[in-house]
């Protein structure tokens, strides 16, 4: 299977990159990390050139970051109920919320690259939060150019290990995503166990 994805790198280059990771912004499961560390190795042997490889999947992701965002804003609620029929869907959706709402433009940033299955439903929740979209769009752009560089640069240097190299990058992406929930939900948990002040003096 993976041969199979990586030849159609070759044949269709920078389109099937656009396509891959536009589409993975929408939280639509393609193999677009794989494919990207793959047009990375075939700039490194030539078959492809870095504006292909690159150039295509950086576009690919912030046209799909703003369509995210604006079906967030239009389709909202339609969304949370698709969401309640796919249970492991409407958690990553709950935790890129909560990610939102507490980091704002510092969450879109880290979730186009550091936990990036959480990537498209912050998309979808920004916009269904009226998050500013030129702070969106900033955040955005500027960690997806991390996420392309960070995955087709990695394909160029290790061009040689490809799929190795993806399934390592795989679990560690998931890794960091559950990381996030857990840390998130210890700090809800340490702050709910805090007692409340009365306001009134201590007795003896």
């Amino acid at each position: 299977m993976n041969d199979l994805l990586l030849s159609l790198v070759v044949d269709y280059g920078g389109a099937l990159l656009f396509a891959v990771t536009f589409l993975s912004c929408l939280a639509i499961p393609v193999p677009s990390s794989l494919l990207m560390l793959a047009g990375g190795g075939f700039v490194a042997s030539g078959d492809l050139t870095l504006i292909d490889a690159a150039g295509a999947a950086y576009l690919g992701a912030v046209l799909g970051d703003q369509t995210g965002f604006q079906i967030g804003q239009r389709a909202g609620p339609m969304i949370k109920v698709k969401l309640a029929n796919a249970p492991k869907r409407a958690a990553l959706h709950q935790k890129a919320t909560a990610l939102t709402d507490r980091h704002g433009g510092t969450g879109v940033f880290l979730s186009r690259w550091l936990f990036s299955p959480l990537g498209p439903y912050v998309n979808f929740a920004g916009g269904a939060a009226d998050l500013n979209w030129l702070r969106f769009t900033m955040w955005a752009a500027i960690g997806e150019a991390v996420w392309v560089t960070l995955y087709v640069g990695l394909g160029y240097t290790f061009a040689d290990r490809i799929t190795d190299l993806a399934d390592i990058l795989g679990n560690a992406s998931g890794f960091m995503a559950a990381g996030v929930v857990t840390f998130g939900l210890g700090y809800w948990l340490l702050t709910a166990a805090k007692p409340i002040k009365s306001g009134k003096p201590d007795q003896d």
